[in-house]
């Protein structure tokens, strides 16, 4: 950033609970980008009103890439989704929520640009600070949580890939990493070791739960893993930790993988990291007995639920992925009926969708 951070930046006011209490659930931080980071907060949003988005900084494409091009601040498109994710379920939210997603469309140089992309920078540019920028148009929003950059400085991603003949090629850029045909044979970030705001730590050292994935594995997942700070946080902290699998793989950056493989890539870059539990939805993944048998030999439980919104469509249904996370929360470890059986939990039955989109899509710029 332009200016130097500024320390003490102030949280968002609290906001009432589902049960109209203040600061209610347990507290969670979300680790992930894009659609399915967004996918999370609006289902954890029925659980806990003590929640922290931690989001990848990587997007170098659409209007957060061009805006990288322009001005050295982050990339602000995912924690514009993750904020938008977290408007109050009110007038003011809904009005505010639907402003900062819509786009320009114009014959000029502001089309594809987001409004919210651009009041985040403003608002960084004002304060000089991107937490304090954060959590001011957080608190404009009525946002139910915070949300936070994983890193201080815009990242990009690099990529070793195998095609489909053998060869080997570089690929880099987080939008061209997320679409790249072929098998990612190594990763890496730049810079490799960023400063991480000393908010992401002190809110993962104090978690009852993190949570990573769902999203575009390699770009928005695994990066949390790679960043030596950020991994020395989780490893050290007390919480219990999930993997939640996305809807459908073998496509982009993960083809030919099968969820085994992608949690095998996740739990190779832990280094010491122990998880609890694995989440992962029946009815969209054909494999996904034979990953829980996979989990179970590395130690880790996995919860099998629809948390889709069903007919095979990969998006999630915040209700159903709610009712897996309370599941996971409380130890709950049997499997339920799915798709409307009338013995699935509170709130999972049902085939209620909202603006979830494929988690493989990856940032949303």
């Amino acid at each position: 950033m332009n200016a130097p951070r500024t320390t003490g930046s102030a949280h968002p006011r609290p906001h009432a609970g589902i049960d109209g209490r203040r600061g209610q659930g347990p507290a969670v931080v979300a680790l992930g980008g894009g659609h399915g980071l967004a996918a999370n907060l609006r289902a954890l949003r029925h659980l806990s009103d003590r929640l922290t988005a931690v989001v990848t900084v990587a997007d170098n494409g659409g209007s957060s890439g061009r805006i990288r091009d322009e001005l050295p601040v982050l990339p602000p498109g995912d924690l514009r989704m993750a904020l938008a994710a977290l408007c109050e379920d009110s007038d003011w939210g809904d009005v505010w929520r639907d402003v900062v997603q819509h786009r320009f469309r114009t014959g000029g140089e502001l089309d594809g640009h987001a409004v919210g992309n651009l009041l985040i920078v403003a608002m960084w540019q004002i304060l000089g600070d991107p937490v304090a920028g954060l959590d001011k148009v957080g608190e404009l929003l009525g946002a139910r949580g915070r949300v936070l950059p994983m890193a201080l400085e815009p990242l990009d991603i690099e990529a070793r890939m195998i095609g489909r003949e053998g060869a080997s090629r570089l690929v880099r850029g987080q939008a061209e990493v997320a679409v790249a045909q072929g098998r990612v044979e190594d990763l890496r970030l730049v810079p490799s070791s960023p400063a991480v705001p000393p908010e992401v730590i002190e809110a993962i050292s104090s978690a009852d739960w993190l949570i990573i994935g769902p999203g575009s594995w390699y770009t928005s997942v695994l990066p949390h893993l790679m960043v030596p700070e950020l991994a020395d946080a989780i490893r050290r902290s007390p919480a219990r930790r999930c993997i939640t699998m996305n809807l459908a793989s073998r496509t982009g950056e993960t083809e030919g993988m099968a969820s085994s493989d992608l949690l095998d890539a996740l739990l190779d870059r832990a280094d010491g990291i122990s998880f609890d539990a694995v989440i992962a939805d029946p009815t969209m993944l054909e494999d996904c007995f034979e990953l829980a048998e996979h989990a179970r030999r590395r130690g880790i439980r996995t919860v099998l639920r629809q948390v889709s919104v069903g007919g095979g469509v990969p998006e999630h249904d915040s209700l159903r992925l709610a009712a897996a996370y309370r599941d996971v929360f409380d130890a709950a470890f049997g499997d339920v009926p799915t798709d409307g059986d009338d013995d699935a939990p509170d709130g999972a039955a049902g085939n209620v969708q909202d603006d979830g989109e494929e988690d493989t899509r990856g940032a949303d710029r």
